[in-house]
């Protein structure tokens, strides 16, 4: 590895909008993030879709549980 060119990385706290709070490694001193695993939709279960004219029945009336 060259010397002199790679930015110092120390550990960061991480401070997530609902209220997490976990630590990582980083060049920034700290994050602040709006999402994260404890309430993003995808992992939680919550998550919704939004269904404009009936796109996900069209496909499924289409294509249907075909197996491939």
């Amino acid at each position: 590895m060259k010397k002199d060119i790679h930015p110092e990385v120390f550990p960061v706290t991480v401070r997530c909008a609902c209220g997490t709070v976990f630590t990582t490694k980083s060049v920034a001193p700290e994050i602040n993030v709006t999402l994260c695993s404890k309430c993003h939709p995808f992992f939680t279960g919550s998550q919704k879709f939004v269904d404009t004219a009936g796109r996900i029945e069209k496909f499924q009336k289409k294509f249907g549980n075909k197996k491939i």
